[in-house]
Order: C-alpha cells, then structure tokens, then sequence
C-alpha cells in the first residue's frame, strides 16, 4: 500500500495543481496545492537524481546531486527573472544558500548527532568548502559595495555583475576539475567505502532511472511556473514582504528533496556527503546559479545585477561565518547543529518583521 501511495500522491497533487492553475481558481489555493506540488515532484526528482548517481559513482554522483538538487530552484528562480521580479530573484537565492547552510546542514547535523556521539568526515574538504564559501560572499558584496558607495552607475553594476557571473562560472568549472578529477582522492569522504548494514541498491533500472529523471525535471520545470503565477497575488493578500516570501517560502519548497537526503544520510553516519549536498548546494547556487540568472536575465533584454540588499548580505555573511567554524574541524555533534537551527530562526524572525 505505502509502495502506491507517493506516486499517486505525486500525481494527484501534480493534476489538481495543473487544474486550478489553469482554471482560474483562487490564488491561495493554486499556492498551497502547488507548493505541495512542487514539494512532493522535488523528492521525485531526488529519488530519480539518487538512482542515477548510483549508476555513474561517487563523484559524477555527487555532481549530479548538486545540479538536480537545485534545478527545482533554478526553474523557479528563471521564472521570475522572466517576470522582472528581481527582488524575489535575489530573496529566493539568499534563502537557498542560508537554508542550505543553516537549515539543511543544521537537521542533518543535529540528527546524525543524536543517533552518533562524533561523525567525522574530510578535514581538507571541509577547508576547501570554507574558502569557496568565503569567495562566493565577496562576489556578493563587492558589486553591492561599489554601488552603494557610488563608485560605479546603476548601468555600470549590471556590467559589473556580467563580469563577475562569469567570473564565477569559470571559477566553479574549475572546482568541478579540481574535485572529481585531479584531487578526488585528495578530497575523498572518510565513509564512503565503509558498507552499511541492511543497504541496498536502487529499485529502479539504469534506463528507468534516466527517464525518471527526464519527466521529473519536465513536471519541475511546469509546477515551478504555477507556483510563480500565484506569488505576486498570494504575497500582497497576505500582506508578506517579497523579501520574506523569497528567502524563506520559496527557498523551503524548493529545498524539500535535499532536506530530506541530507538527514537520512547523516542519520546513516554518512555525514561527509550530508554535507557535501547542504554546503555544495550552496556552493552551486552562489558560483553557478545565480551567474546562470545574470546571463538568462541579460538575454531576456533586462540585466539583473548581483546587489543585494544590506539585510540578505548580512544573513549570507552570518550564515556563511557559522557554517565554516562548525564545520572545519572535520568533526560534528548535535549540539553543534542545533547552533545552527537557532541561527536560522532568528534569521526567520526577523526577515518574516521586514
């Protein structure tokens, strides 16, 4: 029974959300059902993206689980840039990588740690991470800084914020050689030959795998825009600010599938690549989302540029600056996750007062 009831759960949601989008039906309806939507074809798509993994290996896998980890917000994000809502574009990544660092992380930590006393994972990885992480908050302030200090125009920041965003791809395809290829040994997960009790591999077939893969992108990529057409509508009935609506709501639906992989990996003492998804997406979403954003908003004839507000620059440094001293020593505990739920609530607090 339980084996039929997600898949018809998914499809059911999938259907009333297609329906109510399409059938004019009240705002807050079409939000809630195609959040719920988009919450139940994301853990579809890391199951899909998990099985897949299995079949090409750790590195390539975990690459994968990266890129389809964030394509649910990827999809959404180009969606609003589509619309011009750049504020929202801007909220929704600064929620992705401080729900990643802070939320993510934190679950997975604060859960492994109370089924493991200490879980251990690569010292030399968890640097690397830190100082990606480092970089990825320059870019950010930087062009912010120029503006705001008026040492550049409004016009010359796009140009900017091209530059940069391709700056950061570069640096990011590099990262990619660098650690699935000339250092993988160097940057390997302590864990990850250990063999775990009562394991087993994936139920679907290398070809079913792949075609998952496909249709749960394709369902991503039309619930995303379901769920975008009723946010302008929704966050003005409610009264919430598109800077609370960005960085929380939307970066919480899109982050369901890594939620729930991080936790269940870190609950199996596999905290290296629980890790690795939180802090990696996170990564991904500084060096290569939000450059990808840059270009696809410059193509769609309308340049966003990569200055934040003061309010999400503080909440990246934050998260950025207490992810990187819990993590460094290679070494986590539940406590230690829990530091960083409570940052993440207080964050939560004050972004939902704005």
């Amino acid at each position: 029974m339980k084996k039929w009831l997600s898949p018809f759960l998914l499809i059911a949601f999938f259907v009333l959300s297609g329906v109510a989008h399409y059938g004019g039906w009240d705002s807050t309806i079409q939000f809630v059902l195609a959040a719920i939507s988009v919450i139940f074809v994301a853990g579809f798509l890391g199951k899909a993206t998990e099985s897949v993994a299995h079949y090409a290996g750790q590195r390539l896998g975990g690459f994968l689980n990266a890129t389809f980890g964030n394509a649910a917000e990827l999809i959404i994000a180009i969606f609003l840039v589509k619309e011009g809502l750049f504020d929202m574009v801007k909220a929704s990544l600064t929620g992705s990588i401080i729900g990643n660092l802070l939320l993510v992380l934190g679950l997975s930590i604060f859960a492994g740690g109370l089924k493991f006393k200490i879980q251990s994972f690569n010292v030399s990885l968890a640097g690397m991470n830190g100082s990606l992480m480092i970089v990825a908050v320059i870019s950010l302030f930087v062009p912010a800084v120029f503006l705001n200090t008026h040492a550049i125009t409004t016009s010359d920041s796009k140009t900017l914020s091209l530059i940069v965003a391709g700056i950061l791809i570069v640096a990011y395809i590099f990262w990619l050689i660098f650690s699935m290829i000339t250092h993988k040994d160097y940057l390997a997960d302590v864990t990850e030959n250990e063999e775990l009790p009562h394991e087993h591999g994936p139920e679907w077939s290398k070809g079913r795998s792949i075609l998952y893969l496909i249709i749960a992108t394709v369902m991503v990529a039309f619930v995303s825009e379901w769920l975008v057409g009723t946010l302008e509508t929704f966050t003005s009935k409610f009264g919430l600010s598109e800077l609370f609506v960005g960085a929380f709501l939307v970066a919480i639906i899109g982050n369901a599938a890594e939620h729930s992989a991080a936790i269940m990996l870190a609950m199996k003492n596999k905290i290296g690549a629980a890790v690795e998804i939180a802090v990696g997406s996170s990564l991904q979403i500084a060096l290569f989302v939000a450059p990808v954003l840059v270009f696809a908003s410059f193509f769609f004839g309308n340049t966003m540029n990569l200055v934040f507000s003061v309010i999400e620059l503080l909440a990246i440094g934050v998260s950025v600056f207490i992810a990187k001293s819990i993590i460094q020593d290679g070494k986590t505990n539940w406590y230690e996750g829990l530091l960083l739920l409570v940052v993440y609530v207080i964050l939560g607090v004050s972004f939902f007062m704005v």
